[in-house]
């Protein structure tokens, strides 16, 4: 039988991403088919408009406050119910020293990772970096440098921060995700015709897995949503 293909769009700058992306691991564990599903993560940016680096003696609860319209504490309390959800997958989120800028080069290097067999890796390198390391993301010395460590040919991914190599890709990813509908992150779509949105619990990804695999035929259906990240706040 063919593989199975998960189409995972999301963003770096995504904590949301991050834990739907641990949770799709753990139910992978789980899923007697593991070998034969396919995961290919697709770019998409919270916020396209971003400056290299927002500035950095505005705190992330200050910077999420101002965006979103409500209070720092209430800010403040949102990243730390997020913080603990995250401590359950095992991830370690600082938002005290995050540094938050444009994703765009980062998202080339994902679809260089893709071409070189090394997509997953890269995207867990810079999850780590951003969300747990406090790196900024836009920085070209510091992404060659996750870039080489997630396995990438240092000489090729120096060319390709140095032109707009996979430009194109990235822009392919988030028209595709505007014509299917996508406005917000994770979404996990499987074989092509079941969505899943937000980052849903293991034992809801299984059971995606489980009817994607069972029910070839079928075209999308949705599934209810779990927590995401989307214009409107995460």
């Amino acid at each position: 039988m063919a593989e199975l293909r998960v189409d995972v769009w999301s963003d770096i700058a995504c904590p949301w991403c991050y834990v739907g992306k641990r949770r799709l691991e753990r139910a992978l564990r789980d899923f007697p088919h593991a070998e034969g599903v396919e995961v290919v993560w697709h770019s998409f940016e919270l916020d396209p408009s971003a400056p290299k680096e927002r500035d950095p003696q505005v705190s992330h609860a200050e910077r999420i406050a101002k965006k979103y319209g409500i209070s720092v504490q209430q800010a403040q309390q949102n990243s730390d119910r997020l913080k603990d959800t995250a401590r359950g997958e095992g991830l370690a989120f600082d938002f005290e020293h995050i540094r938050s800028g444009n994703m765009f080069d980062a998202h080339r290097l994902i679809h260089l990772g893709k071409a070189r067999g090394k997509q997953g890796a890269v995207k867990e390198r810079f999850f780590k970096a951003y969300l747990e390391d406090g790196v900024l993301l836009s920085d070209h010395a510091a992404l060659l440098r996750l870039a080489v460590e997630a396995g990438l040919d240092e000489g090729e991914a120096a060319d390709v921060l140095a032109s707009d190599q996979y430009a194109e890709e990235v822009r392919a990813d988030e028209a595709q995700a505007h014509e299917l509908g996508i406005s917000g992150v994770p979404c996990f779509v499987l074989d092509g015709r079941y969505a899943v949105s937000g980052a849903q619990s293991p034992q809801i990804l299984l059971s995606a897995l489980h009817q994607a695999w069972s029910e070839r035929e079928q075209s999308v259906a949705p599934a209810e949503e779990g927590a995401f990240c989307g214009p409107d706040g995460c």
